[in-house]
């Protein structure tokens, strides 16, 4: 999974929850532009409730903590950096199902995906890097 989206791959990702690493990283900059920490705070790594998880329900979650904390959700601009798979025909699904999951219009969720070039972990296909930025507006 990534993005929310199945990705048909000889390649997996290992984690506790469903190892989304770009839902994951979206999610950990939305907590901390909001000042609320990081996922592992809210949803432990090792809790038995957030085993095989879908990183979208958690995205839910943190979207909900979020605006609690008296925050809208302006722009996310997320980065997934792997060799393989090619994911560029399926960044505007993972947009919209990153965009549903946190209850804002899909203009509002920017992915794109970069090649390492054969560098690093993620050049040799030892794994997938994912980063993201959130922009918070204060609510009236």
């Amino acid at each position: 999974m990534l993005g929310g989206v199945k990705v048909e791959s000889d390649l997996g990702l290992e984690g506790h929850s469903d190892a989304d690493v770009l839902s994951h990283a979206v999610g950990e900059a939305l907590l901390g532009a909001a000042g609320l920490g990081d996922l592992g705070r809210h949803f432990p790594p090792g809790h038995p409730a957030f085993r095989n998880i879908s990183s979208l329900i958690l995205l839910e979650r943190v979207a909900a903590r979020v605006r609690r904390r008296g925050w809208s959700m302006a722009q996310v601009d997320a980065t997934l950096v792997l060799q393989a798979p090619r994911v560029s025909h399926r960044l505007n699904a993972m947009g919209g199902r990153i965009a549903r999951a946190l209850g804002v219009p899909t203009d509002a969720i920017n992915v794109k995906a970069k090649s390492p070039e054969g560098l690093g972990a993620e050049g040799h296909r030892e794994g997938v890097s994912a980063y993201a930025v959130a922009l918070l507006v204060r609510r009236e």
